[in-house]
């Protein structure tokens, strides 16, 4: 398993630090049972406004329903189908738009859901696995095929597995792999005070 812990300017939690979006999957080992559970209860222990838990997951299980899977898998962009078609599960995070409590809209859902997401792939890590949140998908054909309602809102594909060896990808997806990971500099995105006023990382 390739290893890519990120560079940061002050230590980190590992779990966070070697969470990264890989792309080499190995297709012939499964995922049990009980680590599924446990990246579902990662994800139900998020946070939300009003604890509402807006976020919603279909998880199909290749090993289990390749069926569905397939259906799943040719949701996603043509570039996502190459390589995740190695991935043992395929996971839609989506939201119900309205809260439970009052049935008003929910302008939260999309940053709760996320919450919820990312509680799944540091799970995912924490496991040895390995995860990738993607954005490349066609939401509308999911929620034709797999019936979902009109109050539901979808985010993001997630495909979870075991890594693999990197001959398992063709040259353009090993030049992403093995790509080192960059961040903007954290003075750029994080203010003190007041608005474009940077946050100064060192002493």
């Amino acid at each position: 398993m390739i290893e890519k812990p990120a560079e940061t300017e002050q230590k980190i939690n590992n779990i966070i630090a070697e969470r990264w979006s890989g792309r080499a999957y190995d297709p012939s080992v499964p995922l049990s049972h009980e680590q599924v559970i446990s990246l579902c209860e990662a994800a139900r222990w998020a946070p939300s406004c009003y604890g509402d838990q807006p976020w919603r997951f279909i998880i199909w299980n290749k090993h289990e329903d390749e069926q569905s899977w397939q259906k799943a898998l040719n949701c996603l962009s043509p570039g996502n189908q190459a390589w995740a078609k190695n991935a043992s599960l395929l996971i839609l995070a989506a939201s119900v738009k309205i809260f439970s409590h009052n049935n008003e809209d929910n302008r939260w859902m999309g940053y709760d859901t996320g919450a919820a997401s990312i509680s799944l792939c540091l799970q995912a890590t924490s496991m040895g696995l390995i995860s990738h949140q993607m954005g490349g998908f066609d939401g509308e054909k999911i929620k034709q095929i797999f019936s979902l309602p009109e109050n539901i809102e979808c985010w993001a594909m997630i495909a979870v597995g075991h890594s693999a060896a990197l001959d398992s990808l063709n040259e353009q997806q090993l030049t992403r792999e093995l790509k080192a990971r960059e961040r903007r500099p954290l003075n750029e995105q994080f203010f003190s005070n007041s608005w474009n006023t940077p946050l100064h990382s060192g002493e």
